[in-house]
Order: C-alpha cells, then structure tokens, then sequence
C-alpha cells in the first residue's frame, strides 16, 4: 500500500466503509504473507478509515438528534466547532 493512498481521503462513507472491510479481511485472513511493514501500513489506514467512519456516524447522529427535536438549523459537525 503506498503512501499516499494511507493518506488519502475516502470519497465517502460507503468507500470508506468497503475499503475498511477490505483491509480486515486481508490481515484477519493473513493474506498471502504481506511483510510486516506492509501489514503495519494497511493497520495504519484501516485506523484512519475507521476514525473517518466514525467522524461522520457521529455526525450523522447529531443531525438526527437536531432534526428529532424539531429544531432545524444550519449544522456544524462536532470536529469543526
């Protein structure tokens, strides 16, 4: 896995989600003896993807609540107040 697509941000929940899915089947599976390196890189990215995952539940979730107590408003998501 390059550099730079550990560092890249997914397109969306759903990608972020599949490629997630992705990188947990290979090191659960202990896919075709990736070298310790590259297994320490797809960790590292699975972490950034789950962190991404999260991010955007929580927000999804805050909007909710907004919406539930009818009081539509303009929303700020928690990680850019």
């Amino acid at each position: 896995m390059a550099k730079a697509a550990a560092n890249a941000s997914p397109a969306s929940f759903e990608s972020a989600l599949s490629e997630l899915e992705t990188i947990v089947k290979s090191l659960e599976a202990g896919q075709n003896g990736l070298a310790l390196e590259e297994s320490l890189t797809a960790y590292q990215r699975g972490m950034t993807l789950l962190r991404y995952c999260q991010d955007a539940l929580a927000a999804a979730e805050q909007k909710i609540q907004i919406l539930e107590k009818d009081a539509l408003r303009d929303f700020t998501p928690a990680s850019e107040e």
